[in-house]
């Protein structure tokens, strides 16, 4: 057998073994909700909701192996940052901080990430998104 044969083959029974290493997608209970005003909390279920609440829609290439690593990882530092579905368990002065934060890591580009945007268009975040998302913000502390 060629070695470029014995190659691929190599290659696609890596790809299939890979498949074996799987992690559950779950949504643990919603235990609060984000009081926000509704403009604002549509452009976050737009944007947001899927890496950053208990209410993740998986989509089929998180069933894929490598993807589906790097789709849990994200999800689960996602939630560990920010998660809307336990917002309300968050003490105020927290919840303030990371409002902030939010608005910080959409203002330098870094939410929502590169990497997510070609399979989520919805979630590009337009110029009026991200005013409503700095007043939100800057504003009071949603509770």
């Amino acid at each position: 057998m060629k070695r470029s044969v014995k190659i691929l083959l190599g290659v696609v029974g890596l790809l299939l073994a890979i498949q074996l290493v799987t992690f559950e997608r779950t949504n643990p209970p919603v235990t609060g909700e984000l009081k926000a005003p509704d403009d604002v909390k549509a452009v976050l279920k737009r944007a947001c909701w899927d890496c950053h609440s208990n209410e993740t829609v998986y989509p089929w290439y998180s069933r894929v192996a490598p993807v589906s690593w790097l789709v849990h990882r994200d999800v689960v530092d996602g939630r560990r940052h920010v998660n809307f579905s336990e917002w309300s368990a968050v003490p105020a002065d927290r919840r303030a901080k990371k409002q902030k934060r939010c608005w910080k890591e959409v203002s330098e580009g870094k939410m929502p990430p590169w990497f997510y945007l070609p399979m989520h268009s919805e979630a590009k975040l337009t110029d009026d998104d991200k005013q409503k998302l700095e007043a939100w913000a800057n504003g009071p502390t949603s509770d």
